[in-house]
């Protein structure tokens, strides 16, 4: 094991090398491009052996991503904001062809007006596409986040594709300590890529068939099984890559910090689960029994985990750095719906923070949990 100082965004090009990727289509936005440009680095210095395709658009690197992958060759691709939105006519498309495509999504505003700071609501836009969705809060699990979702996703019982979601700059752009793992325990751990089918000249299929109205919903029974599927599988999969690498990430569904005894408890995504971490230990000392729940797959949902950990809670404040233009914070509206009739007397209110970049302070999550000690409303945190 070599340890490192690199950014978030070297460190995801670290992990595709180690997954030995073979098919990188690319084009270039902020944030996301030191990705994409480290692994031009590792292939022109021969470190990586991969093609990489240069395309005229994100909605063409989405469509040589599905073309790649379908011909039975292990694929990454990464992109953000405006970049994800324009590949989005490719996303249920490469899910609903079981393609275990894995994509770094450098999370980033989506405009107008133009912005190119952090915040969710690129990736939560497409929660309803068919992806899993694993949210990442360090440079490391960024790195051993991108291992897992090849394993995952490679998963017979899943072939789905995963977003790694990591925040732009917040993340992407800052250094840290990474440990980067020997090539034998990933190659141990990530075997290489057979896939379920494959285009064959020899071997002729359809993939993309037309499905008619007495077999389309077919079709997407089979894709919410698999998702289902994917929660037992991703838990696994945590289990196994400790055991290997000596880290995991709570169940790999969702992580808890001091939840043994809380009675109120942040829930959020992402980066701001580090300023939650020292919001709860200060408000620890001064005897409130405070905890958070860190949401890492937001795609499957961990409902049953979530019942689980939120059953002795009496107030939670839900942290969204996304809104649902009309509604609420989209990960507000999911927390209420898988405790709607399961967890009494538990306040659950939603606050947005973040939004385009914005900090969000120690200050403002005490805020938030204090009001949810009081039972009141959530409120937008400037």
């Amino acid at each position: 094991m070599v340890q490192k100082v690199i950014e978030a965004s070297h460190a995801v090009a670290e992990a595709v090398k180690l997954s030995r990727v073979k098919v990188i289509p690319i084009y270039p936005i902020t944030p996301q491009t030191h990705i994409v440009e480290k692994l031009a680095e590792m292939i022109n210095s021969g470190d990586l052996e991969a093609s990489m395709i240069p395309t005229e658009s994100e909605h063409s690197a989405a469509s040589a991503l599905f073309g790649a992958q379908a011909t039975g060759v292990r694929t990454f691709t990464a992109t953000a904001s405006q970049g994800l939105a324009y590949m989005f006519e490719m996303l249920p498309i490469i899910s609903g062809n079981r393609l275990p495509c894995v994509m770094a999504v450098a999370n980033r505003a989506l405009s107008a007006p133009i912005n190119i700071w952090n915040d969710h609501s690129d990736a939560v836009s497409a929660r309803d596409q068919g992806w899993l969705q694993l949210y990442v809060e360090s440079s490391q699990e960024a790195l051993d986040a991108t291992i897992q979702a090849f394993k995952i996703s490679e998963n017979f019982d899943v072939l789905l594709p995963t977003m790694i979601c990591l925040d732009g700059f917040t993340l992407s752009h800052v250094y840290e300590n990474v440990n980067i793992p020997e090539q034998e325990k990933v190659d141990k751990y990530l075997p290489e890529y057979k896939p379920f089918v494959k285009l064959d000249p020899e071997n002729p299929i359809t993939i993309g068939p037309v499905a008619f109205p007495d077999t389309f919903m077919e079709f997407k029974y089979e894709q919410q099984k698999a998702i289902n599927n994917s929660a037992k599988v991703i838990e696994k999969e945590n289990k196994e890559f400790e055991k290997i690498f000596g880290r995991s990430y709570g169940n790999g569904l969702m992580e808890l910090y001091r939840m043994e005894d809380a009675e109120y408890a942040i829930i959020g995504m992402g980066t701001l689960c580090g300023t939650a971490r020292k919001t709860v230990d200060n408000l620890r000392e001064q005897n409130k029994k405070a905890g958070l729940i860190k949401i890492r797959s937001y795609r499957p949902f961990p409902t049953e985990q979530l019942i689980k950990a939120a059953k002795n809670l009496k107030g939670i404040a839900v942290i969204d750095r996304h809104i649902s233009l009309g509604s609420n914070g989209p990960l507000f509206e999911e927390i209420k719906s898988a405790l709607y009739g399961r967890a009494k007397d538990i306040f659950v209110n939603g606050f947005i923070a973040g939004l385009g970049g914005r900090d969000i302070t120690i200050e403002h999550l005490k805020k938030a949990l204090e009001m949810a000690m009081k039972k009141e409303d959530g409120v937008w945190l400037f």
